[in-house]
């Protein structure tokens, strides 16, 4: 598993696939990812996705284990 404290809040979110999921607002419970409400995929609302997803941060990019779809599909509202 990926150490959350090396998660910078504003990272990028990819999905598997190369393709932009959000970016980071918060980490909740040290296990979620809380991405901005602002992100043009977010419909206003705050989204968490596990952190059970996260294959590998690089710097300011957290690149996940999920496609862009898959992640969109079973985001949680928050």
């Amino acid at each position: 598993m990926v150490d959350v404290d090396k998660i910078p809040v504003q990272a990028d979110v990819l999905g598997s696939d190369g393709q932009h999921v959000g970016k980071v607002y918060d980490i909740v419970d040290r296990n979620k990812l809380k991405l901005e409400r602002n992100d043009p995929d977010a419909q206003g609302q705050y989204h968490l996705i596990p952190l059970e997803w996260v294959a590998r941060v690089d710097g300011a990019i957290v690149h996940l284990v999920r496609t862009c779809e898959e992640a969109q599909r079973d985001w949680q509202t928050g």
